[in-house]
């Protein structure tokens, strides 16, 4: 492998800077359907650190399981460097993972992580990559985190596993994150931590991203933005219901919590929402649902219990009303 693909000329932006120490190495493990905006995230910070500086700081290498090319969640074709092999110490290696990260990683992904984790490596996922990593064992104990999206099945998988709704989290060793640009924010964090915040603002700049300044931000919008409003008992009531999924709170239990009555949290939601509370936390459990139908290997009856429907033939009915079709059409639809 050519040493010069990792240092390319740059137009006009440098930052001169002496280092004589070894460059870093990053190994990226692409799984099937694996989502190639975060992939990409992590590696261009790398790439464009070495550009700015004219040295090989960092060396980046895609891995596949059998060394075959994988296809990715948008239908485009990643050869890889490599097939899975035993990490260097003192680098880094990423699961990356996308859509169906359930169905997508193997025994023998898991065997890999399991050695480089007895040996001390430097592990982490980008996106749905916890998935092989809690199948792994790896992340008892742990901080984690991976997009939001996947999060509720990941936790029916794994009821002892909490992933944090943060952008990303570094614990030690092990360093996870949510996907998109959320994996340029935690490579940023590992350039600053290595070679100083000026090199990690510059690099920022040259991806056109402004940081969000800690490891600690949120991977959604906040309600009121997504809602445009402000209203503090409506945020209050939308943040109970969406902690109170597998159990719902009736509408006076919803009201007794915020200390107001039932029907001043019915005129809320349809002022700003112009539909009623109950209906509005149907949407959210049929969501987490519909989640759950594309994102685990869980029975319709189990989903049904874990997002507060009386029965299998329930949520159906009212799936069928929202989506379409039934929940065992859809699942088939994308088997």
């Amino acid at each position: 492998m050519q040493q010069d693909r990792f240092i390319q000329r740059a137009a006009s932006a440098n930052f001169p800077m002496e280092f004589e120490g070894p460059p870093e190495d990053f190994y990226f493990l692409l799984v099937p359907k694996a989502t190639m905006l975060a992939v990409a995230a992590a590696i261009e910070p790398l790439r464009i650190a070495n550009q700015l500086t004219k040295r090989q700081l960092y060396r980046w290498y895609t891995m596949s399981e059998d060394g075959r090319p994988i296809t990715c969640s948008n239908g485009m074709t990643v050869t890889p460097d490599m097939a899975l092999e035993p990490l260097p110490a003192n680098s880094y290696g990423f699961v990356c993972s996308g859509v169906e990260p359930q169905d997508t990683v193997t025994d023998g992904t898991l065997n890999w992580l399991r050695r480089e984790d007895r040996f001390g490596r430097r592990l982490g996922s980008i996106c749905s990559g916890a998935f092989a990593l809690a199948r792994a064992g790896i992340l008892k104990n742990r901080r984690f985190t991976m997009h939001w999206e996947n999060q509720p099945g990941l936790i029916e998988e794994f009821p002892d596993l909490q992933p944090s709704p943060n952008l990303y989290e570094v614990d030690g060793r092990i360093m996870t994150c949510g996907g998109g640009n959320s994996a340029l924010d935690m490579i940023l964090t590992l350039i600053e931590q290595r070679h100083g915040s000026e090199l990690a603002i510059m690099v920022a700049d040259m991806c056109i991203h402004m940081r969000s300044g800690a490891q600690r931000a949120p991977q959604r919008s906040a309600n009121s933005a997504a809602i445009g409003c402000r209203n503090r008992n409506l945020l209050a009531a939308i943040q109970i219901m969406e902690q109170e999924i597998e159990e719902p709170l009736s509408m006076d239990d919803i009201a007794e919590k915020l200390g107001v009555s039932r029907r001043q949290v019915e005129r809320l939601f349809k002022r700003y929402l112009n539909q009623s509370p109950i209906s509005y936390y149907n949407d959210l459990r049929l969501s987490r649902a519909y989640g759950m139908l594309n994102e685990t290997d869980l029975t319709v009856t189990e989903i049904a219990a874990a997002t507060g429907f009386r029965s299998s033939s329930h949520m159906a009915r009212v799936f069928r009303e929202k989506y379409g079709s039934s929940p065992n059409a859809h699942r088939k639809s994308w088997a």
